[in-house]
């Protein structure tokens, strides 16, 4: 029986073909996220964290992998090379791919609650105005947001979700793997500038 095989794509740093060729392997690292980042990245990689721990779940993570490896289902929703980014066109296992809600993971995002649906984001809204709170971006990060373990809980309870798909819509459903090998290279593309 043969293993059912899908493409995807994803647009990683170009030194991504350096380890490629020196390890036979691709994983994502720490400094790709900083490099890809500035400033900010600190705070994707705590997300990150979150997501992989979360994904491991699902589809087991390989020895030394750190990060995940976003992707696009689609050739149309594919991010396309930038400088200092290539972008792959790959063929993986179905069985090693992990699926997830785009839009839901802006609430991950943002820090704030995955509602199940519009019925329940206005109670949520409604409860959290009953209990006087001006708005919900306060309780994962911020100077106050350790007094609220419980909403905290809460909000980070609700990211289950974003593993729960709704629609298949390819500009809203991506990809997560953990680690691209050159056998699973279909193409390669680079920034022409």
């Amino acid at each position: 029986m043969t293993e059912e095989k899908t493409i995807l794509w994803t647009r990683q740093d170009e030194r991504s073909l350096l380890d490629l060729e020196k390890y036979g392997v691709f994983r994502n690292k720490k400094e790709y996220i900083e490099a890809n980042y500035g400033d900010i990245s600190y705070h994707f990689i705590s997300l990150y964290r979150w997501f992989t721990n979360e994904a491991s779940k699902r589809v087991p993570t390989p020895e030394k992998v750190e990060f995940p490896i976003w992707c696009s289902i689609s050739e149309d929703s594919m991010l396309r090379p930038t400088e200092g980014n290539v972008c792959y066109k790959i063929e993986i296992p179905k069985k090693d791919i992990i699926y997830f809600d785009g839009a839901k993971w802006d609430h991950v995002l943002n820090h704030i609650y995955i509602p199940k649906d519009d019925a329940d984001q206005e109670e949520y809204v409604k409860e959290l105005k009953s209990k006087g709170f001006k708005d919900q971006f306060n309780f994962i990060e911020g100077k106050t947001s350790h007094f609220y373990p419980l909403e905290k809980k809460r909000v980070m309870d609700s990211w289950q979700r974003i593993f729960e798909i709704e629609r298949w819509n390819i500009f809203i459903v991506q990809a997560n793997i953990w680690e691209i090998r050159p056998e699973q290279i279909k193409e390669v593309f680079k920034y022409e500038g």
